[in-house]
C-alpha cells in the first residue's frame, strides 16, 4: 500500500515547489523528499509520535532502502 501511495505523489511537482520556495536551503542529507515519504509512512503505520515512528523505522533498518528513506532518520531531521 504505501508503494501504492508514493507512485502516486508527484515528486516532479513537489521538487518544483520545494525548488520554488528554496526549501532544501540547508538541508545536507534528509531532503524534504524524504520527510515527506517518512511522514506518510507515519500516517500509514498509524504511529503516535515522532519517537515511536523514529523506533519502528530503526528496526527496519534493513528495509529503509526500499522505502526510499535515504541513509538515516534521526529525531533532529524531523
Amino acid at each position: 500500500m504505501y508503494a501504492q501511495i508514493v507512485e502516486f505523489l508527484p515528486q516532479r511537482v513537489f521538487d518544483a515547489i520545494v525548488l520554488k520556495y528554496n526549501s532544501n536551503r540547508y538541508v545536507k542529507h534528509f531532503t524534504c523528499w524524504d520527510q515527506l515519504l517518512v511522514m506518510v509512512f507515519g500516517q500509514l503505520t498509524n504511529r503516535d509520535s515522532l519517537r515511536d515512528l523514529i523506533v519502528v523505522i530503526e528496526a527496519h533498518s534493513t528495509k529503509r532502502y526500499h522505502l526510499d528513506f535515504g541513509k538515516s532518520v534521526t529525531p533532529n531531521d524531523l
